[in-house]
């Protein structure tokens, strides 16, 4: 796992000492070793910052280089299959001089060329410079796991592991990008390519870009969640639950692939307690587990399941209790390793116990995400599907009737509510999931944002981005269920750009490797085969996955009700996060022009703490990056 780096440069020489600082402000993802590369006429500079996972010896060392030193390539993640491949490259005759899944990469690409790529079973975001072509070659893995950043201007490119590496270098200016702050105020989170930095953007899940010599950049597609899904219809639960439990035994061993030791998250709910118990199943030594819980917080803390679980297969279990004092404390931190605002307050407790685990000797984690995304595991997905079952029936309400039923709901004080949300998208015809993060809806966008930004964004909606999902879910899924639908935008928008890109940066501002047993891409697909009827019947929430796992864990952890990894940030904001956050809001709507300083007081004297933590985000990360003010 490492920090990556590089400046593809045609106007000028790429400067050394600037590739070096730009490559040491990710020093956290890699406090091991670092590397360079500057090519013999010096246009292209490559750098890593390595955290050591194989091969701990220097040999390791990244930029790495074939045998000829005309293929060098920086990278990011871990390919599990290595060996595997290895051995089919050593058949056809090459030689290696390290055991680093990094140089069977170099060596997948000379014998395959780019089409290399769907041979990888993993997480990855990389660079390879091809010197013959002149060509630089950056990819980023199916599930979007590993992040990956490019600017290009003045005939300069540029990418990096980190936004903030990207930020170093002194032609890069730092303005907002208010397209992708207007969506950022639905999703919590910039659509791919953008990010809240104009002009700096961030490389899709599943995509491939390639540099020319002239700095032509060229994007495309090489993998979808759809690609290779056959819909497995009718079969008996046994034939689901089987291929399934083999599917993810499988994937969980694949992921424990390590030099250094590897540990589990542990929430005793069920994705987590479900890789602790698989992980052990392989595991010669003791497992280790890391918990994290709220002091006084009763109803937020699952330690007494995660305690079950772990006593169950003799962990080794370790917790940590954390409170608003520490989530205040670390929000300047918070907002530095975010690089761009991440709205969800999740990132506090992730830093927390990926803390836990390096300090307690552990380098790699696995981790429970993807799993509510494939199985329909949230509580509020179940409602969704019974409102969409409706919609063509309140759709045939005559018009008028329908425009009553919304202004009914504005006098009444309600049109800030999701509820009323869904009943404007029925009334406009748009799909009414959005995707499973969810902040203001378009009509509480016009009361959140400032005069300037609400008539400039009058006729604008952020249903162009679902719309667009939409499209492509009609075009590929051979499984047309709007479960599937809402599976999909999940794992092309909200996982990847959201979900996933917490748990990297969070894990990594501690040095700590995390890991996605559910989000391997072949469990992926088997799960995207499987029709809605399977995943959730008689209203239990990921039934089918449920039934694979019951001869694994006790039925109490399988079978209760959801909790989830939630934090308590609605009583943080009665403690002193209110009052931090309102110093922080009043100063920031006074100074700039973002927000409608009337709404917010509203929002501050009604303690809504969820909207007040995603405005709160983008005031501190523009404070932070946009302003300088450390």
């Amino acid at each position: 796992m490492c920090g990556i780096v590089g400046i593809y440069n045609l106007s000028k020489f790429v400067d050394t000492d600037l590739l070096i600082r730009m490559r040491d402000t990710m020093i956290h993802r890699g406090p091991d070793d670092a590397g360079l590369y500057i090519s013999n006429d010096k246009k292209l500079g490559l750098g890593q910052r390595r955290l050591s996972i194989l091969d701990l010896s220097t040999a390791g060392r990244q930029p790495m280089n074939d045998e000829l030193g005309k293929i060098w390539i920086v990278y990011n993640g871990e390919v599990y299959n290595f060996k595997e491949l290895k051995k089919e490259l050593i058949d056809k005759g090459y030689k290696f001089r390290t055991q680093t899944d990094t140089e069977v990469i170099i060596y997948l690409y000379k014998e395959y060329g780019i089409s290399f790529v769907h041979k990888l079973r993993g997480m990855f975001a990389l660079g390879i410079w091809d010197s013959d072509k002149k060509n630089l070659i950056l990819i980023r893995d199916r599930m979007g796991i590993k992040p990956l950043y490019y600017t290009y201007f003045n005939g300069q490119f540029i990418f990096a592991s980190e936004i903030k590496a990207i930020l170093e270098h002194p032609g890069v200016k730092r303005e907002v990008d208010e397209d992708a702050f207007y969506h950022y105020l639905s999703f919590l989170t910039a659509p791919t390519p953008d990010t809240l930095f104009k002009n700096i953007k961030k490389l899709a899940a599943g995509y491939i870009l390639t540099v020319n010599e002239n700095i032509e950049i060229k994007v495309e597609e090489y993998w979808d969640v759809f690609d290779n899904v056959q819909p497995l219809y009718d079969k008996p639960d046994s034939f689901y639950t089987e291929m399934l439990l083999d599917t993810l035994r499988e994937s969980v061993r694949y992921r424990m692939v390590s030099d250094v030791p590897v540990g589990v998250f542990l929430s005793g709910g069920l994705d987590s307690s479900t890789n602790t118990a698989l992980f052990s199943e392989f595991s010669e030594e003791q497992v280790k587990t890391f918990s994290i819980g709220f002091r006084g917080q009763d109803s937020y803390n699952e330690f007494k399941y995660a305690r079950k679980v772990a006593e169950m297969f003799g962990t080794d279990h370790h917790e940590l209790w954390i409170g608003v004092d520490d989530l205040v404390d670390f929000l300047p931190q918070l907002v530095y390793h975010q690089d761009e605002p991440i709205a969800d307050p999740v990132c506090v407790p992730m830093y927390y116990v990926s803390k836990l685990a390096r300090d307690n000797g552990v380098i790699v984690c696995q981790v429970g995400e993807g799993s509510d995304e494939l199985f329909c595991g949230y509580p509020g997905w179940r409602e969704t599907l019974k409102l969409n079952s409706l919609t063509p029936y309140l759709r045939v309400i005559p018009s008028f009737i329908r425009k009553f039923g919304l202004k009914s709901l504005e006098i009444a004080g309600k049109s800030d509510t999701g509820k009323y949300e869904k009943f404007c998208r029925v009334h406009n015809g748009e799909s009414i999931f959005w995707g499973g993060a969810e902040a203001f809806g378009e009509n509480e966008k016009q009361q959140v944002l400032s005069l300037r930004l609400r008539e400039k964004y009058k006729n604008k909606s952020s249903y162009e981005v679902v719309a667009m999902l939409y499209e492509k879910f009609l075009e590929r899924s051979p499984i047309k269920d709007y479960l599937h639908f809402m599976s999909y935008i999940d794992l092309r928008f909200r996982l990847p750009e959201l979900l996933l890109t917490r748990t990297d940066k969070m894990s990594m501002a501690t040095s700590l490797e995390t890991r996605v047993p559910f989000l391997d891409h072949e469990f992926v697909e088997l799960s995207m085969s499987i029709p809605e009827n399977v995943k959730m019947k008689n209203g239990e929430l990921k039934y089918i996955l449920k039934k694979s796992l019951e001869n694994k864990l006790p039925d109490d952890i399988i079978y209760r009700k959801k909790q989830g990894f939630s934090v308590p940030v609605m009583e943080w904001f009665f403690d002193k996060l209110g009052d931090y956050a309102k110093q922080k809001l009043n100063n920031f709507t006074r100074r700039t022009d973002y927000f409608n300083p009337e709404y917010i007081e509203m929002m501050l004297a009604r303690q809504r703490g969820a909207k007040l933590w995603y405005v709160l985000n983008f005031a501190l990360w523009y404070e932070r990056w946009i302003e300088g003010i450390k």
